[in-house]
Order: structure tokens, then C-alpha cells, then sequence
């Protein structure tokens, strides 16, 4: 009996199933037709696989970076904004108080008006008549009313008042009966401050009505900023008589009294 001698061992072929092509089927053939629309393109042949989107090309721009330009006239901008207010503000502080004072709204120069009631600075004793209401300048008693800071609840004399301008002082007046709220706000600008005064008028047209010598102001309310602005530019720098004090005044409230009218000029002591 002779054996056979077996022949190369041959190895089952198989076959791979793609995904797409369905359970036990056999993938197309290479470089075969495939439906339009099926292929490895995507839906239409022109993307990349089913759902993937096409991707845009990307632009790459010659055009200029306009940022740090931006930034650099935002930088500009601001620079000439702090050189300008710093000119402003130089040139501001070299005024003169009396150009400061000019400036204020509202606010009436009574010296250039050159009315003889109102420059007259005799002292004169006893009641007065003023061309104002409440006075700004005129003949005065030789007693000046206290004014460091001094707030007086009750109407004081104007002829005390007066010799208080004449030494510097502003003089804080509101109409009687302003509400309370406002009569604090005006305090707190008066209260403990050397050649500043306060106290209510009777009649007063306005409800707050400021005076230094020879200067009023007149506003509605005690929120104006205008007071502010009218207390630093003529308290003391409207002084007829520098260095004149303001302690050792009257701190009387009420009319003048007194009968007698002498006169006299105020001294730059204040006595």
C-alpha cells in the first residue's frame, strides 16, 4: 500500500464585512459603481464621510491690525485730556478773586455799581436803613457781630452784621422758616469756621442769600453749589480791611436799640 504525500496546508480564506455593507454580506468590489450619494465623498460625492461637514478654508487676511493702534489712541486721548485740564486748571488758579467771583452765577457785584450807600464805611450808632436786603456794605455800628463760625438761631442786627463784611466774613442768611433739613445743610458749611456767619432773615425773597462786602448771591436751595463756590472765592478775599478779626464780637441776636448816631472809621485792628 502506498501513502500519499499531502500537499501544502492550505489556509480557509476570509472574508472581512465592512460596517456599510450589511449583515453577511460582502463589501463592493474595488473601484466598483457605487450609488450616488453611498460613497466614501458623503451625501453628493463632495464632503468627507456620511455627517461629517466640509471644512472651510481658512482666509488668511493681509490687512492691518488695527488693536494696538487703537489702544495706543485711546492712550493719546487720555494724555491730552490730562494736559488740557492741568492749562485749565493753571490758568483757573491765576485769576484773580475777583474774576472767580465774576464767574458765579447769579451772583451781583455791588461795588461796581459805585453807590455811596453801599461804600460808605462810617460807623454810625443805633438803627440803620440799607440799601439792601439783607445789606451788603453801608455805614455801620462800631461793635462787629462774632463771626468765628457762629450760628445764630434768631435774626441778628444788620448793623453789626455789616462790620463783619467790612473785616472779611461771609455772612449766611436764609429765609425764616426754611425747612429744617436745609437750615443743617447751610450749618454744616458755617459751623466752626473762623470769618463765617449765619442766621435766618425775616421777608427774605430768596431762601438762601449770601453776602461778603460789597457781593450777593441769592439761590433756592442750601444743595446749590454755587454757595460752596461763592464761600471760597470771597470769604476773607473780600475784605475791606485785612486782618481785621472776627472774636470779640456780639453775640447778641435781636434789633439794634440804640438811639445815639455818632461817627467814625472802622480801624484795619477791627477795634
Amino acid at each position: 500500500m502506498s501513502m500519499s504525500t499531502p500537499g501544502p496546508e492550505r489556509v480557509p480564506s476570509t472574508v472581512k464585512v465592512d460596517k456599510t455593507s450589511g449583515q453577511g454580506k460582502p463589501p463592493a468590489k474595488a473601484g466598483g459603481t457605487r450609488p450616488a450619494g453611498k460613497g466614501p465623498q458623503g451625501k453628493g460625492g463632495k464632503g468627507g464621510g456620511k455627517g461629517r461637514k466640509p471644512v472651510a478654508p481658512v482666509k488668511v487676511s493681509g490687512g492691518r491690525n488695527w488693536g494696538p493702534i487703537a489702544v495706543a489712541g485711546v492712550v493719546v486721548l487720555i494724555a491730552v485730556g490730562i494736559i488740557g485740564y492741568g492749562v485749565f486748571a493753571s490758568i483757573k488758579g491765576s485769576e484773580s478773586w475777583e474774576d472767580r467771583a465774576g464767574g458765579i452765577e447769579g451772583i451781583i457785584d455791588y461795588r461796581s455799581q459805585k453807590n455811596p450807600q453801599i461804600d460808605d464805611r462810617n460807623h454810625k450808632d443805633g438803627p440803620l436803613t440799607y440799601v439792601t436786603n439783607p445789606p451788603v456794605g453801608g455805614a455801620h455800628n462800631s461793635s462787629w457781630q462774632n463771626c468765628m463760625g457762629d450760628v445764630y438761631p434768631e435774626p441778628i442786627a444788620n448793623e453789626h452784621a455789616v462790620h463783619s463784611l467790612e473785616h472779611g466774613a461771609v455772612w449766611v442768611t436764609y429765609k425764616q422758616g426754611l425747612a429744617a433739613d436745609q437750615v443743617t445743610k447751610l450749618q454744616e458749611k458755617v459751623q466752626g469756621k473762623d470769618y463765617m456767619f449765619m442766621s435766618p432773615v425775616a421777608n427774605l425773597d430768596k431762601n438762601v442769600s449770601l453776602q461778603a462786602w460789597g457781593y450777593q448771591l441769592k439761590v433756592d436751595s442750601a444743595d446749590d453749589g454755587r454757595i460752596d463756590e461763592f464761600i471760597k472765592d470771597l470769604r476773607l478775599n473780600a475784605t475791606m480791611e485785612p486782618n481785621a478779626v472776627c472774636s470779640g464780637g456780639n453775640t447778641n441776636t435781636g434789633p439794634v436799640t440804640a438811639a445815639s448816631n455818632g461817627t467814625g472809621m472802622d480801624q484795619p485792628t477791627g477795634n
